[in-house]
């Protein structure tokens, strides 16, 4: 397996893992709802985390809820669909008080990402600790909260950020090239995101850093559609946009609006999310599906606008 941080999409849309460690995720950008935490105890997807936390670290029935928000829906008002997106944030009493992040697919259940912080000493943090102890506790957050970390292979390797020290950890399935689990440790964090696991995409990096691959849209533009509308095949895609032009520049000299684009990739993304459905009930959901749509659209354009070798 390519040692590398997979930019794939959490649960087909929500998260893009390079981006929530960097830096706020796209979806930071799109407006919340902002819930009470009696709201949250009411939501049945975000009951239903809480039950699974408390289950798994008993100690955070005693923590507070300090921030909730949702990504559609009305937590007013359930009759107004389901949330794309639904996090809680809780900590415990005190400065340096343990912190515990969920954010939850709406339409799944499925945990996408939890971020923990503080449940080591201050003066010893997560990242001092040794290679084995560090995935040890890695281990045990996908063991409490996902299941089994150890059916799977984990690869760990330190990061090139020269002001803090970083490790990143892919937990892979055998014989599949994407990380089912990817988890990121720096400071006193630690970061488990819910990747899917699966074959790699059918063409890898149409975008390079430094002249490697860059592998953050891959998940985007690996997409039959979006090769229709252009008229390419996806090596004539990745062979233009390593000219240093963006897809939207490309898509304009064949006379195709970058509208078209970002509606095709975000319809395709959009369906994959609602057929992770695992009650099927959003299949016909012409709300849902638009709302997803709206909400994946201003990471498209991030990818469609973008030129290989620029920073993101």
């Amino acid at each position: 397996m390519k040692k590398r941080l997979i930019g794939s999409i959490v649960a087909a849309v929500i998260m893009i893992p390079t981006a929530a460690f960097a830096a706020p995720p796209l979806i930071e950008l799109i407006t919340r709802t902002p819930m009470t935490a009696k709201q949250v105890k009411m939501d049945a997807v975000g009951q239903a985390a809480l039950e699974k936390l408390y289950r798994s670290y008993p100690e955070t029935k005693s923590f507070e809820i300090i921030d909730a928000s949702q990504i559609g829906g009305d937590p007013a008002n359930a009759s107004q669909g389901r949330a794309i997106q639904t996090s809680i944030v809780l900590q415990e009493k005190g400065a340096h008080g343990k912190k515990i992040r969920l954010d939850l697919n709406g339409i799944t259940g499925e945990i996408e990402h939890v971020n923990q912080e503080n449940w080591e000493p201050q003066e010893k943090p997560v990242i001092s600790l040794t290679n084995q102890e560090i995935k040890s506790k890695v281990d045990d957050l996908i063991n409490k909260l996902y299941g089994s970390s150890s059916k799977y292979e984990c690869n760990m390797e330190p990061m090139q950020k020269p002001d803090q020290k970083t490790f990143i950890l892919n937990y892979t399935e055998k014989g599949s090239t994407t990380p089912f689990y990817q988890a990121l440790v720096q400071g006193n964090t630690i970061s488990v995101s819910l990747i899917g696991g699966g074959p790699a995409p059918s063409v890898e990096g149409f975008f390079t850093t430094n002249g490697k691959s860059d592998y953050t849209a891959d998940a985007f533009l690996n997409d039959e559609k979006l090769f229709s509308l252009l008229h390419m095949s996806p090596a004539d895609l990745k062979q233009e946009l390593a000219k240093g032009a963006s897809v939207v520049e490309i898509a304009a000299s064949k006379k195709i609006s970058k509208q078209q684009v970002m509606d095709i990739i975000a319809t395709t993304q959009a369906k994959k999310q609602i057929q992770a459905d695992p009650h099927g009930g959003a299949t016909h959901d012409d709300r849902t599906l638009e709302q997803l749509k709206r909400i994946l659209e201003p990471k498209v354009l991030k990818v469609i606008e973008h030129k290989t070798e620029t920073p993101w």
